[in-house]
């Protein structure tokens, strides 16, 4: 019984420890010089979240984050790690020590903020609602009594939850693992529309040629930034400290144009 008792005790004390991030018992924050030292730098993600991190038909992992991170490590002179994860488990990913951030189309929220550590903002982005192209919903309004379809664990679930009058307008919404089986549930008239970020279904749209459209009318709007454990700011500033350079000498753009085909990235702006 003691024994256990101590196995409990001990597991708990470890993942207080991740939680708080890499300080010592100096109160030093070593976060930066343990990524350092391992010679890696492990990014959390799902892989199923176009254009910001996917696989390819080759099954490689790809995608606008995927080549931001690219060039930071390398800068940083570790290498990448690309670990995907349950979208829905990523705090719990994180504070366990299993990755060192989250970057992959991540939204600031006030309630994220208040339990990790972010970047400035290097992208702006906005929760929508994709219908079938020959939906007759033009608006919000039109959805009234209609379900709609969402990722689990995603912003888009946050922003449907603060657009409390919308919500309460809905017969109901379903939560899918990823977006698109959200989409494909749309596809196959399950739901009536999906929420999703803007960035993400304008690349569906794009890539897939479905016959998808995106009301103009948006739930909320929202920035991206890379997520680390609270106490984790040598680790977190360094990346920053390396987006900004990206953005003076005009890596940021080049990749940025890549995905986008235009510069819309915030960083130094």
């Amino acid at each position: 019984m003691k024994r256990a008792l101590f196995i409990a005790c001990s597991i708990v004390a470890a993942a207080s420890a991740f939680a708080l991030g890499g300080k010592d018992a100096s109160g030093a924050d070593k976060s930066l010089q343990k990524v350092k030292d391992s010679g890696k730098f492990v990014l959390g993600l799902d892989d199923a979240f176009p254009p910001m991190g996917f696989r390819d038909e080759n099954n490689e992992i790809v995608g606008y984050d995927v080549d931001l991170a690219k060039e930071v490590t390398a800068r940083m002179g570790v290498a990448l790690v690309l670990q995907p994860i349950d979208w829905n488990a990523k705090e719990q990913e994180l504070n366990t020590g299993k990755i060192d951030c989250i970057w992959n189309g991540f939204t600031i929220t006030e309630e994220r903020t208040k339990a990790m550590a972010f970047t400035k903002p290097y992208l702006k982005n906005a929760q929508v609602l994709v219908v079938k192209a020959d939906s007759p919903v033009k608006g919000l309004a039109d959805l009234k009594g209609k379900t709609v379809g969402l990722q689990a664990g995603s912003s888009a679930a946050d922003a449907l939850e603060s657009a409390t009058d919308f919500k309460a307008s809905l017969k109901g919404s379903v939560e899918f693992k990823d977006n698109l089986t959200a989409l494909m549930d749309l596809e196959a008239k399950g739901v009536d529309a999906v929420v999703m970020d803007l960035m993400v279904a304008n690349d569906n749209i794009n890539r897939s040629g479905k016959a998808y459209r995106i009301l103009s009318e948006s739930l909320s709007p929202e920035d991206y930034g890379v997520g680390f454990r609270k106490n984790d700011l040598a680790l977190m500033g360094e990346v920053q400290k390396q987006l900004e350079a990206m953005a003076a000498d005009g890596t940021l753009a080049k990749i940025t144009v890549k995905w986008f085909g235009a510069d819309i990235s915030t960083v130094g702006k």
